[in-house]
């Protein structure tokens, strides 16, 4: 069953509703982050990011070098935050249970919202405390991280590895179609614009 996080909105509870404002999620987790308009401490390279973004929660992020007079260059609805370097991994947790772990990879640097490569991995990973009850009243949660650091959070499970059994997946753009790779089989998950995976065993 295809799932996004616009099916799945309206069952957050009101007192974790914040887990989709990701300016906020960035504030309760420590992190160095602030919206439009606001300077950033020092020179350096930052994410820069909607603040929400249902449709797809990646969705305009980009890496950029900022300085504190450049109040002007992060759009309104829109908000900065320290950039983090590490692995990209994506972790399910049902009933606060881990569930899947995937690592992603990209190809493309620049593309924050893309990933050439996703591959199931064996890492045990505890549920954030900073979600304290969510495990408990919501069946799915799914959490992204940058290294040890939580990016983002779903109400949802990692539906790209739901319906197979593949243990690698490669994304097919709409604008970027590549050939099959050699052992893969093809499994349609359009979304945005994706049009699905092949997938490896």
């Amino acid at each position: 069953m295809f799932i996004e996080d616009k099916d799945v909105w309206n069952q957050c509870p009101v007192d974790y509703l914040w887990i989709y404002d990701k300016l906020i999620l960035a504030r309760k987790l420590g992190y160095q982050a602030a919206p439009a308009g606001i300077p950033v401490p020092r020179d350096d390279w930052y994410i820069v990011r909607p603040i929400t973004n249902i449709r797809m929660m990646s969705r305009g992020a980009q890496k950029q070098w900022l300085t504190p007079d450049d109040t002007d260059r992060v759009p309104d609805g829109y908000f900065w935050t320290q950039w983090f370097e590490g692995r990209h991994t994506s972790v399910d947790f049902h009933w606060g249970k881990q569930h899947l772990a995937v690592e992603g990879f990209r190809d493309n640097a620049d593309r924050l919202d893309r990933f050439s490569c996703w591959k199931k991995i064996t890492d045990t990973v505890p549920f954030p405390r900073v979600l304290q009850n969510l495990g408990k009243i919501s069946e799915w949660v799914n959490v992204e991280y940058v290294g040890q650091h939580i990016i983002e959070v779903h109400l949802r499970y990692n539906d790209d590895f739901s319906n197979h059994s593949g243990n690698t997946i490669y994304p097919v753009w709409r604008d970027a179609p590549h050939s099959q790779p050699p052992g893969t089989h093809w499994y349609h998950s359009p979304s945005g614009d994706r049009l699905g995976f092949w997938v490896q065993e």
